[in-house]
């Protein structure tokens, strides 16, 4: 048996919510209408083709929990930053807008992971996390393929020269200079730094930027504001 593994990643069209969170909000923690916010989550659902049902979400915290999960849940999984699953049809699901998407996969072993990398959750270590996890239930580190989804870019995310230097600490090669010439954060380079040497061989990255790109929901650009979702789950192919 094979495992297929899919991705995907929502914009901010094609669904019902109002302004500022218009249109395809998928985030229920942000101020937005919880009727609008729940056709959304059904629409990605059928739009997957798994129906919403096999969607699990998280109440994302900025810590470094991982959660497995085996099954479809009537909640979204409590105080976690990364799911982890064996199962198929499954879909896993991370919400962000600036923070880092980080969607791995042991396509041979059938072990999928969703993980939300915010600067306080990349800087504790919620990646490392998520691959102890994967390689518990089978995986091995070689095999996995990392996405990294669309976030705030080193050429944009500003922070104080203390924090920048705190983060660079923990997750070595985040430092930057924004565009501006400022000291910048690019939580994507130290993820993917910190997947290489973890063992991790395939790392892609979306190269979008949610504070430059008007079709992504963006925190930093304007908040309040809705939620991405990136997604991953596998089907079974004999």
């Amino acid at each position: 048996m094979t495992f297929k593994v899919r991705r995907a990643v929502t914009t901010r069209a094609g669904g019902v919510s109002q302004s500022p969170y218009d249109s395809f909000n998928l985030g229920d923690h942000v101020g937005d209408d919880p009727t609008a916010v729940a056709e959304n989550r059904a629409r990605l659902g059928r739009n997957l083709g798994v129906g919403p049902d096999r969607v699990v979400w998280m109440e994302q915290v900025h810590s470094r929990t991982v959660t497995v999960v085996n099954g479809p849940v009537d909640e979204p999984v409590p105080v976690t930053d990364a799911l982890v699953t064996t199962q198929t049809d499954l879909v896993l699901a991370v919400l962000t807008a600036d923070c880092v998407p980080v969607l791995l996969s042991d396509d041979e072993a059938g072990v999928i992971a969703a993980v939300h990398a915010g600067r306080v959750g990349a800087r504790i270590g919620i990646v490392p996390a998520a691959l102890r996890a994967m390689v518990e239930l089978g995986a091995r580190p070689e095999r996995i393929g990392a996405f990294l989804g669309p976030a705030a870019s080193g050429d944009q995310y500003e922070v104080p020269p203390e924090m920048q230097a705190d983060v660079e600490k923990y997750l070595p090669g985040s430092a930057t200079r924004t565009k501006k010439g400022t000291t910048g954060l690019d939580l994507r380079a130290g993820i993917r730094r910190q997947l290489v040497e973890a063992g991790v061989a395939a790392v892609a990255a979306d190269p979008r930027c949610t504070i430059e790109d008007n079709r992504l929901f963006s925190h930093r650009r304007g908040a309040p504001t809705g939620r991405l979702a990136s997604v991953i789950w596998m089907d079974t192919n004999e």
